[in-house]
């Protein structure tokens, strides 16, 4: 496992753009001359609740560079399961990690999954590179197609497997827009698709954060029976509001989570 947090998310980040070309553009459009100003509120992660490599297996990574477990959620229409995690260092960006839970799912669904588990290397799980070791199997288009009608998530998991879901920018650190609706319109302008589900910003300031997200990327996936080309990851932005003792609030909101998971929904 990393013991540097800087080289853990680099090596994220430089895996993360190879299948979202798009997020380099995002920078270009929101920072400003200086390299650095495009600051990362958090990135997500996604595993299934098997033992052999769920959410606490993820976790662990970030553990042993300084990170500590600090609320959970639960996304019972989706069946999944999230925790998210800050590093005692407030600069460093926020984990969000969520699991299938995949004996929810129907039978197919299951054994299509835990195929595809037993093909991960026992050892691999604990290798520096495993949170961005992508897929350690290879399923066929009509697999992908078979859990798409079950489970968006479960067929993102089978096309990408082990990477950033998405990054996040945070709006509080930029320097040329101060709110979600500029950032928004500046995006759209640009070209970007948003993703709508649950209206265009999620949340409020009422709940401490408002969530916005483009439309995941579509890249092109090498299946066992020919190449096709799915979502793959998006770029989220966010905006924090102040809790009454001044603090910025650190946590997720459920709710607007639920709407930012559908960014990889196929158009």
């Amino acid at each position: 496992m990393h013991t540097d947090v800087n080289a853990l998310f680099e090596k994220l980040w430089d895996n993360y753009l190879s299948v979202t070309p798009s997020a380099v553009k995002v920078h270009e459009l929101l920072g400003s001359t200086q390299k650095d100003d495009v600051i990362n509120d958090h990135i997500a992660l996604r595993t299934f609740n098997h033992e052999k490599i769920g959410l606490e297996k993820l976790a662990a990574h970030f553990l042993a560079v300084g990170y500590k477990e600090c609320g959970e959620y639960h996304f019972e229409a989706k069946k999944l399961y999230a925790k998210h995690y800050e590093h005692s260092d407030p600069k460093q960006p926020k984990v969000f990690i969520s699991e299938l839970l995949v004996e929810q799912c129907s039978a197919e669904l299951q054994a299509i999954v835990n195929d595809m588990v037993e093909k991960i290397d026992a050892d691999a799980v604990n290798a520096d590179n495993f949170l961005y070791s992508g897929t350690h199997w290879q399923v066929s288009s009509d697999t992908y197609k078979k859990l798409l009608a079950e489970s968006e998530y479960a067929a993102w998991m089978s096309a990408w497997g082990y990477r950033a879901n998405h990054f996040t920018v945070s709006i509080n650190e930029l320097a040329k827009f101060d709110n979600i609706e500029s950032v928004n319109q500046a995006l759209k302008d640009a070209g970007f698709a948003l993703n709508t589900s649950g209206g265009e910003i999620k949340g409020s300031p009422e709940v401490l954060l408002e969530q916005s997200s483009t439309l995941a990327d579509d890249s092109e996936v090498e299946f066992s029976d020919g190449k096709m080309a799915v979502p793959s990851c998006f770029y989220e932005f966010a905006l924090r509001y102040p809790k009454p003792d001044g603090e910025l609030y650190t946590g997720f909101v459920a709710a607007s989570a639920d709407k930012i998971f559908e960014s990889t929904n196929a158009r």
